[in-house]
């Protein structure tokens, strides 16, 4: 669609000033385009001419992608979706994409302007719980990034401990950095393993959040305390992103974000959740513009808080709220 082709060059070609002109003109064609979106803003009363500020946008709650299409114009235009994990018994939610090649554009895009070309890389992927499934945008992203790294040594890992380990000492030496992109259990399963490991002064550990029913809930200090010391490494990278949204947020430690431009974070509050947080503590709730095509106001089950810096830290969930399996650790 012609929208679709706007908007996604406004986005790649996003500059900081922009950022609110266009959040406000994808309300405007979300609020009629998005039939599941325009029903819940008439649900609320919210007259849509009077919205002239970011603060003053509804946010749809994440749970509407576990029940809805949730996608502007029709679902003819759409060419795939991407599905969330889940434990037995659990609803996943569905999230259409338009396009799948400017969804990895995007996504290369976004780690590129934070750690550096993609061929300065080698790229493991330790994604067990979600190579055996279908539909997962991380393994997508993961999949993309290994071709973009031109690199013969970059590939996926599912339970073989040993080979993963034995490529990244034999990479330890390599000019190009050795990206280990793993799903949280799985690098534990790793570190707790018993098994011998000489730190790589290239290697950089990022995790993506996600126990997956295989491990108890941690706490970040915790498994970043477990993970350090096997690997040699003075912190812990994360990736912060959801089946919902076509971006993603990363963390060079410490578990603080560097958001994206495409993207913008506002805390609401925790007894009111049609209200922003006067506070720098909340429920987290996501401006992602590369959702142009579905909703790009999204209310998440997350809490998180700004530091003195301006920099996000993601505390974990609301109680009683479900747990996903790929975005994040509960504290």
């Amino acid at each position: 669609m012609q929208e679709f082709k706007s908007f996604s060059s406004r986005v790649s070609n996003l500059k900081p000033e922009e950022f609110e002109n266009l959040a406000l003109d994808i309300f405007e064609f979300q609020s009629q385009a998005n039939p599941i979106y325009k029903q819940y803003l008439e649900a609320r009363n919210i007259d849509t001419n009077r919205v002239k500020s970011l603060d003053q946008i509804p946010f749809l709650p994440i749970r509407f992608f576990k029940d809805h299409d949730v996608i502007s114009v029709s679902i003819a235009t759409m060419e795939g979706y991407f599905s969330s994990s889940g434990t037995t018994g659990m609803i996943t939610s569905k999230h259409y994409y338009w396009s799948e090649n400017w969804y990895l554009t995007h996504a290369q895009q976004i780690f590129e302007a934070e750690y550096g070309d993609l061929n300065e890389f080698h790229v493991l992927a330790l994604l067990p719980a979600y190579l055996e499934r279908k539909g997962s945008s991380l393994v997508s992203m993961a999949d993309h990034f290994i071709k973009e790294s031109n690199s013969e040594h970059s590939g996926f890992y599912l339970y073989n401990q040993d080979e993963l380990l034995e490529k990244i000492e034999l990479l330890a030496n390599d000019k190009r950095k050795v990206l280990l992109l793993g799903v949280t259990f799985a690098l534990l399963d790793l570190a707790e393993s018993g098994k011998k490991f000489n730190s790589a002064p290239n290697l950089l550990v990022m995790e993506t959040g996600g126990m997956k029913g295989r491990r108890k809930e941690m706490i970040r200090e915790e498994v970043h305390d477990i993970l350090k010391p096997f690997f040699g490494v003075e912190a812990i990278h994360s990736e912060y992103g959801m089946t919902e949204l076509m971006s993603q947020a990363y963390s060079k430690g410490q578990g603080k974000y560097t958001l994206p431009r495409s993207m913008r974070v506002m805390l609401r509050d925790i007894n009111d959740p049609l209200s922003l947080s006067q506070r720098s503590q909340g429920g987290i709730n996501v401006i992602d513009l590369a959702n142009f095509h579905s909703c790009a106001f999204i209310e998440t089950q997350d809490l998180g808080r700004y530091d003195d810096t301006g920099m996000l830290e993601v505390l974990g969930r609301f109680d009683n709220s479900e747990i996903r399996g790929c975005n994040l650790l509960v504290q």
